[in-house]
C-alpha cells in the first residue's frame, strides 16, 4: 500500500486531494489542524503518533521529528540495505509527502508582530520533511504547492509520476523553503541591532525592530550620517510622531524628548524658520522633523545649523548633495501618514505597558467656551496648534503658541504653575494672538492669575477640575477667553 503524509497550513483543497489519494488506494497520515480538517470532512485518516508509536509532545513542536517518518521518506530504494533496516525496525516506506510552512512572511508583515510570534511561527518539521523528500526525489513524490495537486492526482491515476516529475517538484521546494529561510533571516537579521550605548555610556543597549513600516522609526531609511544612537531613536520617535499631527508644512524640532521649537507655514521653508525663531537656540545639537520633502533652499539653512537628526519624507538630490557635506548627520527619509493603530510600549521592571498611540484628536466644533469673552479667529488658531502639540510636551505642560508656531514652553514640572511660569519667562511674544496650553485641567486658578498677570487672554485647558469654577470666574475677572477641550494630553 502507498503512504502519504500531509501536513498543510494552506488548506486550500486538501480535502478533495485527500479524498482522491484514498480512491487511488494511498494510506494517509496527518498531523494537528490538517488531520481534523480531514476527518471533519470524513476521510480516512490516521495521526502521525500511529506511524511513530509516539506522542506529540511540547505543544506539537515534536511530532514528525522521528526515524519512522524519515527513515520511511530517506531510504534510497535500489540499495537492499536500507529496505533490510527499515524491515528490522519495522518502519514504513512513505511515497508522497505533501507539506506547505507556517506563513512565517504573513506573520511578519504584522506591524503589531512580536518576535515570540515571528518565534512560534518557525516551522521545524515541515521544512525538514520536505527537504528530506525532496533529497529522495528518485522515490519519494513532494508537493508543497496546492496548485499541483489536480496534476499529481491525474499522473497517478494514469501512472505518469515518473522521476523527471518528481525532479520538477524536487526545485519548486527547494525554492520554497530557500524563500521561507531567506524571510527568516531578513527579520531577525534587521531585529535587533547593538547600540554604542544607552541613554549613558555605562549602559548598553540594542535596537529591537518589531516592523519594517515605512511610516516609523525602525522603517526609515538612512540616507546618510552614522549610526543613531539610543537618545537619537527617542528623540526621532518623538519628533515623527508630533509631526504627523499636521497637514500644512511643518516643522517640529526636538531637544531631550520634548518640541523645542513648532513652526507651520506656507511652505516647509516658512515652516523651518518659524520652528527655529521659536527658540534659535535650544535647536542647536536637537533633532527636526518635516512633513514635505527637503529643497535645496532649505538644505541650504539646514546645513548652517548644528543637528543630530533631520527627518523627512524625501529629500530631493540637489538637497543630499547639500547636507552630505556634513559626515555626521543622520538623514532619515520616513513616511509622515499617521497611522491610528499604532501602539507604545514602555519597560517596567517584571514586565511592559501598552497603550494606544495618543493621535486622538478633538475638534472645534466639541470644544466649549467656559467664559464671558468669545475667542477671536486668531486666538482660536493658536489655542488649536498648541493643542496638537502640548500632547508630545512633557508633564505637566504649558505651553505657549500662536497662529504659526510654539513662543514658550514649559515641560515636566511637578506643578502646573511651575511649568507656566517657565513658559511665560522664556516667551518671544506675548500679546493678544497668543495662547496659554494646559495639558491638563487647572487644580487652582493660581496659573490663570500668572497668566493674566503676564497679559495672556486666551488659555486651552481639558477642563474637569472640581475648581473649575474658580479658573473661569479669574479668566473672566481679566477678561480672558478659556476653552474646555474635555480631553488632556498627558505625557509621562
Amino acid at each position: 500500500m502507498k503512504r502519504a503524509i500531509l501536513s498543510v497550513s494552506n488548506k486550500n483543497g486538501i480535502v478533495e486531494f485527500a479524498t482522491s489519494l484514498k480512491e487511488l488506494g494511498y494510506e494517509l497520515y496527518s498531523t494537528g489542524g490538517t488531520k481534523r480538517i480531514l476527518e471533519e470532512a470524513q476521510v480516512d485518516v490516521k495521526s502521525v503518533s500511529e506511524l511513530t508509536q509516539f506522542p506529540e509532545i511540547m505543544d506539537g513542536r515534536v511530532k514528525t521529528l522521528h526515524p519512522a517518518v524519515h527513515g520511511g521518506i530517506l531510504a534510497d530504494r535500489d540499495k537492499s540495505e536500507h529496505l533490510e533496516e527499515l524491515k528490522a525496525q519495522h518502519i514504513d516506506l512513505i511515497d508522497l509527502v505533501v507539506v506547505n510552512l507556517y506563513p512565517f512572511q504573513k506573520t511578519v508583515d504584522n506591524p503589531d508582530v512580536t518576535e515570540m510570534d515571528a518565534i512560534e511561527n518557525i516551522d521545524i518539521g515541515g521544512p525538514t520533511m520536505l527537504r528530506a523528500a525532496a533529497k529522495n526525489f528518485k522515490h519519494v513524490t513532494t508537493v508543497v504547492h496546492p496548485a499541483d495537486y489536480n496534476e499529481v492526482i491525474n499522473r497517478i491515476k494514469n501512472d505518469q509520476l515518473d522521476e523527471a516529475y518528481r525532479k520538477s517538484l524536487m526545485i519548486k521546494v527547494f525554492e520554497h523553503t530557500t524563500q521561507y529561510d531567506k524571510a527568516i533571516v531578513n527579520f531577525f537579521k534587521d531585529n535587533k541591532e547593538t547600540l554604542r550605548y544607552g541613554e549613558n555610556p555605562q549602559q548598553s543597549a540594542y535596537f529591537v525592530r518589531t516592523t519594517d513600516a515605512k511610516h516609523t522609526i525602525a522603517g526609515a531609511k538612512q540616507l546618510h550620517g552614522k549610526q543613531l544612537s539610543f537618545n537619537n531613536i527617542k528623540d526621532a520617535d518623538a519628533a515623527l510622531s508630533l509631526v504627523k499631527k499636521f497637514d500644512e508644512p511643518t516643522t517640529i524640532a526636538i531637544k531631550h524628548m520634548n518640541p523645542c521649537g513648532v513652526g507651520i507655514g506656507n511652505s516647509i521653508e516658512e515652516a523651518f524658520q518659524n520652528a527655529f525663531d521659536a527658540d534659535n537656540q535650544s535647536i542647536f545639537g536637537g533633532i527636526i522633523a518635516l512633513n514635505r520633502p527637503v529643497t535645496a533652499t532649505l538644505a541650504e539653512t539646514l546645513h548652517s545649523i548644528f543637528l543630530e537628526v533631520v527627518i523627512a519624507p524625501q529629500f530631493t538630490q540637489e538637497a543630499l548633495d547639500i547636507l552630505t557635506k556634513k559626515k555626521n548627520i543622520r538623514l532619515l527619509e520616513i513616511d509622515t501618514t499617521i497611522d491610528n493603530r499604532e501602539q507604545e510600549f514602555v519597560s517596567v521592571s517584571g514586565g511592559y505597558l501598552v497603550q494606544d498611540k495618543d493621535n486622538f484628536e478633538v475638534s472645534r466644533a466639541d470644544m466649549t467656551v467656559a467664559t464671558e469673552v468669545e475667542p477671536t479667529e486668531a486666538q482660536w488658531e493658536a489655542m488649536l496648534l498648541g493643542w496638537k502639540v502640548v500632547g508630545a510636551v512633557k508633564s505637566n505642560a504649558v505651553i505657549l503658541s500662536n497662529a504659526k508656531q510654539t513662543v514658550g514652553i514649559g515641560a515636566g514640572q511637578m506643578n502646573r504653575v511651575g511649568s507656566a511660569k517657565i513658559a511665560l519667562e522664556r516667551a518671544i511674544e506675548i500679546n493678544d494672538n497668543v495662547a496659554l496650553v494646559s495639558d491638563g485641567f487647572f487644580p487652582m486658578d493660581d496659573t490663570v492669575e500668572l497668566a493674566a498677570k503676564n497679559g495672556i487672554k486666551a488659555i486651552i485647558q481639558p477642563g474637569g477640575s472640581i475648581k473649575d469654577q474658580d479658573s473661569i470666574d479669574m479668566a473672566n475677572k481679566y477678561g480672558i477667553t478659556m476653552v474646555m477641550t474635555g480631553m488632556r494630553h498627558f505625557k509621562h
